[in-house]
């Protein structure tokens, strides 16, 4: 599934517009990736939770020289379900 396969599910069971639809579904990602450029966690009940995690600088090898290669530290996206997500998959 796409963002315009979901977009096209919440226009059918809303009843809005396809176009509308998409455009609400770019809200709520836009509004979850500027809260975790922010640093803040999104928590969705019965969902999950949205956050950052945080890898620390550290020294890399090149394979194919074995040269030393520093790599910076990063922040990654991180997402972990909620119980009910993980039973509704595992049923």
């Amino acid at each position: 599934m796409n963002k315009r396969d979901l977009a096209d599910v919440v226009a059918y069971e809303t009843g809005m517009s396809r176009n509308r639809a998409l455009a609400s579904v770019n809200v709520v990602f836009e509004t979850i990736a500027e809260a975790l450029r922010e640093g803040a966690d999104v928590r969705i009940t019965g969902f999950g939770t949205f956050k950052v995690s945080h890898r620390k600088a550290r020294t890399g090898r090149n394979p194919r020289t074995g040269e030393a290669v520093e790599i910076p530290a990063t922040r990654s996206p991180a997402f972990k379900p909620s119980k009910a997500v993980k039973d509704r998959i595992n049923r």
